[in-house]
């Protein structure tokens, strides 16, 4: 049995899910109408920085954190504002987005370019 190219996952899953653009994310949020929620791992935000305001839920504990039924369910994430996941490409983002669609959440969007574009283009960022 082979195993599905990563890049080859990550396509299916975009083709499957809303995907804004850096601005149009920045401005849902800033609006109050959505919320960062960076799925990094903790040693990405120390090394990286992250954006001011996101909450952050890593990867490995996304599905929990989400579910109400869950022992570990962060109340911080069930909003009625957009949540918009990102990573540092958007590719993990784009993956935990389909998984949390398919557990049922609607109001769920990834950020083209991850956390790393964001840095390039220069918006603003805290560092530890």
């Amino acid at each position: 049995m082979a195993i599905t190219p990563i890049k080859e996952l990550v396509d299916a899953a975009k083709a499957e899910i809303t995907s804004l653009s850096q601005e149009e994310a920045e401005t849902k949020v800033a609006a109050g109408e959505a919320l960062f929620v960076d799925i990094r791992d903790p040693r990405e935000l120390e090394r990286e920085g992250r954006i001011a305001g996101a909450f952050h839920a890593p990867r490995g504990m996304l599905e929990f954190w989400i579910a109400p039924d869950s022992p570990y369910h962060k109340e911080a994430l069930a909003t009625d504002k957009t949540l918009i996941l990102f990573c540092a490409s958007a590719w993990r983002s784009a993956l935990s987005v389909k998984a949390l669609q398919d557990m049922g959440v609607e109001n769920i969007a990834e950020m083209e370019g991850g956390f790393s574009t964001w840095k390039k283009r220069g918006a603003p960022i805290e560092t530890a």
